[in-house]
């Protein structure tokens, strides 16, 4: 929670909801001690959290990708090559 308090992450809109979206899923499986005997409707509820949180990930991935892409071609080929979205993908450069 302390990083919602930082006034420069704060300037980024994006990213704040992200961490809000996170606290909120991270607080709601906090109050749940067995999620086999979770109601539907209450999973229901979940799963949009879940969905919420990661269309933020992904946005604020796919950002940085293109961040890194423009300004640091060098970071960028190793988060290409270790892409969590590639089940595949591998640090080692191949020709």
């Amino acid at each position: 929670m302390r990083l919602i308090e930082n006034p420069n992450l704060l300037e980024h809109e994006n990213f704040t909801q992200l961490l809000r979206a996170v606290f909120h899923l991270s607080e709601e499986l906090s109050y749940r001690d067995d999620l086999e005997s979770t109601p539907e409707a209450d999973l229901r509820h979940l799963a949009g959290d879940i969905e919420r949180v990661y269309g933020l990930i992904v946005r604020e991935w796919v950002l940085y990708m293109i961040f890194l892409k423009r300004n640091f071609p060098f970071l960028f080929s190793l988060a290409v090559r270790t892409n969590p979205f590639d089940r595949s993908a591998v640090p080692t450069v191949s020709d």
